[in-house]
């Protein structure tokens, strides 16, 4: 606690002990996203699923900054009794402010806007969740403060520390992929965590309801939802399944990833496929391990594929990414921006067969370029279908040579 109130405190103090503690023995890793960068001129909005790192990166970007924990009952009490408290604790030295966990008091943000009006203060408004965010007519800022979001580390982040089997294995949350215990965590993460958090939000009750069908939601990853199978399986009515999964997307547990629809020669399928933000989430709520050569270990290579695309789009391009899929059965797992089309095959040895989809794209002569990426040990051509190993895929991907 700090000498200037009895609720604000210093970061340096904050870090999450848990978080800290696992975090302890790990290697310094240095995100993506500068902080100070984005808060030199504007307030931002920091959201991500909890664990991804927020507190520790903000930790790591800023010293001796005032900050607001929502999860401190003692905090969540004292602003939500008397916003204005807010205005009456921060002194001209306070020029940056963090409120951490903000969905759990969205009517501070009235209080927020008007101290950004009258005093410049820059806040960072980090959350778990945009669900409250978003009813209610919450005011979110008029177009003061931009928004980023958070993903579990990178291929980039993690340089000389990357292992794709790791990733496979243990997903990309830092304090789970430097874990000496690293699937009792990934239990713990989804079997109380992902709970506590939709308790947290009200959106649900029926918390037995809820656990079937994430575990029937983690099963469809990487998918087109039938919904209507969804909501046999885990025996729940098929409006609440709608329900679910915006539960899911709003809690950014998944994320949607829309159908690219220009084709002309073959007609494209117009619904979307949902991806959870980490592979080894998705491991623990099936219980099951990905091992290498198998079916399964191809569909969590996508996600993680999926996982770096959609960090690189936020962090970097500001692109869209999209899926093909024709009526006539042609898929192609990404397309980014309107100029590369990627295709994920967990094979050293990919053949003529594997590439029918991407050869039917070219054919339609919208992109740019046409990739294969592989657990090939080289890279080749083939046509128009460029052949690479993933290392080289990802290197190319965050230094930007695709374009």
């Amino acid at each position: 606690m700090t000498s200037e109130s009895s609720f604000g405190m210093l970061f340096d103090d904050r870090v999450d002990t848990c978080y800290a503690a696992h975090m302890s023995s790990a290697p310094a890793i240095t995100r993506l996203l500068n902080m100070e960068e984005l808060l030199e001129k504007k307030s931002h909005f920091l959201l991500g699923p909890r664990q991804t790192g927020k507190s520790f990166l903000i930790a790591q970007s800023f010293r001796n900054v005032r900050v607001y924990d929502l999860l401190d009952t003692s905090v969540y009490l004292a602003l939500s009794q008397r916003p204005q408290r807010l205005a009456e604790e921060l002194t001209p030295k306070n020029r940056i402010v963090v409120i951490d966990e903000i969905q759990r008091l969205p009517g501070l943000l009235n209080e927020v806007h008007r101290l950004i009006e009258q005093r410049g203060i820059r806040f960072l408004l980090t959350g778990s969740s945009v669900r409250k965010l978003r009813q209610g007519g919450v005011n979110l800022l008029g177009g003061r403060a931009r928004t980023k979001y958070l993903h579990p580390l990178t291929h980039k982040e993690l340089g000389e520390h990357f292992d794709l089997n790791r990733f496979i294995t243990r997903g990309g949350l830092p304090s789970i992929y430097f874990s000496e215990e690293s699937r009792a965590d990934l239990d713990a993460y989804t079997g109380s965590y992902l709970q506590q958090e939709i308790v947290a939000e009200g959106a649900t009750r029926n918390i037995a309801a809820f656990s079937r069908f994430l575990k029937v939601a983690a099963y469809c990853n990487a998918t087109i939802v039938n919904f209507t199978n969804v909501a046999t399986d885990a025996q729940v009515p098929r409006t609440t399944i709608y329900e679910y999964f915006e539960i899911l997307k709003d809690t950014l547990i998944i994320h949607e990833l829309p159908a690219w629809r220009e084709t002309k020669q073959r007609k494209p399928l117009a619904s979307s496929k949902y991806y959870f933000f980490d592979i080894g989430v998705v491991a623990a709520i099936q219980e099951r391990q990905y091992r290498r050569g198998t079916p399964e270990y191809g569909e969590a290579m996508e996600t993680y594929l999926f996982h770096e695309l959609k960090s690189y789009v936020n962090y970097v391009s500001g692109e869209p990414l999209a899926f093909w899929k024709s009526k006539s059965g042609f898929e192609v797992d990404f397309i980014l921006g309107d100029h590369t089309a990627i295709e994920l095959k967990a094979s050293e040895n990919v053949g003529p067969n594997d590439l029918k989809s991407l050869k039917a794209l070219a054919e339609e002569r919208k992109l740019k370029r046409y990739l294969c990426v592989s657990l090939e040990a080289r890279r080749r051509q083939i046509g128009e279908v460029t052949i690479l190993p993933i290392q080289e895929f990802l290197k190319n991907l965050w230094d930007e040579a695709y374009s």
